[in-house]
C-alpha cells in the first residue's frame, strides 16, 4: 500500500521517452504537459479526428507530434505508452461506430504490439462505460455490468470491454507489463466545448445565457473528477507494481445533472433556465466509482472539489469563447 499520496512528482535520474495515442484529446494534452513536467521525452500520436492540434500548440516544440491513425501498425522505440487514442464523446463515437470499434480494438491491438517489441509498460484508458446502466451502486471492478450489446452506445461500450480482454490476454500470453484504468467522468480546461459531454454543454451554455439542455429528468447522477486529479491516479497506477487492474479512477462525489445545472448557473452568474429533452436510448441512470482500489493501493484519492474544478473550467471557457467569438467577427 502506497503511503502518503501527495501527488505525482517524481523526478526520475534516466529519462523516459513516453509514447501518448490520443494525444491531443482533452486528457492526453493534460498528460503530454504533465510527462514533460518529469522531464520525459514525449511522442504524440492522433489522427486530430475528435483530438485538436490547438491543445498541444503551447508544447509543440518540446515534443514529437506523428499524424497517424493508430488502427495501422506503427514502429515506434519508446520505454512506456499511456494509449487514450479513440473517441470518448457520444457525439464523435456514434458519428462513424465501426470506426469507434475499430480504432478501440486495433488500435489496443497495434499499441499491445508496439509495448511486447520494446518490452514497455503500458496503460490503457478504459471507461466506467463498461458498466453500463449498472445495478450496482457504486460501481466496483468487479463489478461485471449490465451493457446492451446492440444499443447506440454499444460501439463504444462493448469495444472497451474487448480490448480490456485483448490487454489482458497480451499479459498472459507475452507478458507484456499492463495496467488498465476505467477513467470516470473527467472535466477541466482543454475539453472541447462542441463535443456533447454535461459539463462543456452547460457551461457554454450558461455562459452564453442560453437554455441549459437537460436530457431526462435530470435526476440521473454522475461523478466528476477533475482532470489534473485523473492525471495524478494515472502516474501513481503507472508507477506501483502491485496490481495491473482493471482499477477505477474517477471521483465518488455524486451529483445529479439537475444539480450540477443549477450549480453552474449560480457559479457563471448566467441568466440561462434549463430546458429538458427526451433522455437518449441506453443512458445510465447511476454512475459513481468505487475507489477503494485505488486508494489501497496507490494511496490516491481526488484532491480538488467540484466547486474548485468548475470554477477552473468556467474560467477557462470564458477566454475560449472570447477567443472564438473575435475569430468570428474578424472574418
Amino acid at each position: 500500500m502506497a503511503e502518503g499520496y501527495s501527488g505525482y512528482n517524481e523526478k526520475l535520474s534516466e529519462k523516459k521517452t513516453v509514447l501518448v495515442t490520443g494525444a491531443a484529446g482533452f486528457i492526453g494534452s493534460h498528460l503530454c504537459r504533465k510527462l514533460l513536467d518529469l522531464d520525459h521525452r514525449v511522442i504524440a500520436i492522433d489522427d486530430f479526428s475528435s483530438g485538436s492540434y490547438k491543445n498541444l500548440e503551447e508544447i509543440q516544440d518540446n515534443i514529437q507530434i506523428i499524424e497517424h491513425d493508430i488502427r495501422t501498425p506503427i514502429d515506434i522505440q519508446c520505454d512506456e505508452i499511456y494509449h487514450l487514442a479513440c473517441p470518448a464523446s457520444p457525439k464523435y463515437y456514434q458519428k462513424d461506430p465501426i470506426k469507434t470499434i475499430e480504432t478501440s480494438f486495433l488500435g489496443a491491438k497495434n499499441t499491445l504490439e508496439i509495448a511486447k517489441k520494446n518490452k514497455a509498460k503500458i496503460f490503457f484508458s478504459s471507461t466506467s462505460e463498461i458498466y453500463g446502466d449498472p445495478k450496482q451502486h457504486p460501481q466496483k471492478e468487479t463489478y461485471l455490468g449490465s451493457v446492451n450489446t446492440v444499443g447506440p452506445r454499444a460501439c463504444y461500450d462493448e469495444s472497451k470491454r474487448l480490448s480490456e480482454t485483448l490487454f489482458m490476454e497480451y499479459s498472459n500470453l507475452f507478458g507484456v507489463d499492463i495496467r488498465i484504468g476505467r477513467i470516470f467522468n473527467t472535466y477541466g480546461p482543454f475539453m472541447d466545448k462542441d463535443d456533447g459531454r454535461v459539463i462543456s454543454n452547460l457551461i457554454c451554455q450558461s455562459l452564453q445565457d442560453k437554455p441549459l439542455t437537460i436530457y431526462g429528468d435530470g435526476l440521473q447522477t454522475r461523478s466528476f473528477c477533475y482532470v489534473e486529479d485523473l492525471i495524478e491516479a494515472i502516474l501513481a497506477f503507472m508507477n506501483q507494481d502491485e496490481c495491473k487492474g482493471p482499477m477505477n479512477l474517477g471521483n465518488p462525489e455524486e451529483i445529479s445533472i439537475k444539480e450540477l445545472a443549477e450549480k453552474i448557473i449560480a457559479m457563471s452568474c448566467s441568466s440561462s433556465e434549463i430546458k429538458f429533452h427526451p433522455l437518449p436510448k441506453d443512458d445510465p441512470q447511476l454512475r459513481c466509482p468505487d475507489i477503494s482500489k485505488a486508494k489501497n493501493i496507490l494511496g490516491w484519492q481526488p484532491k480538488i472539489s467540484l466547486e474548485q474544478g468548475l470554477g477552473k473550467t468556467i474560467n477557462f471557457y470564458k477566454q475560449a469563447l472570447v477567443i472564438d467569438d473575435v475569430s468570428v467577427n474578424s472574418n
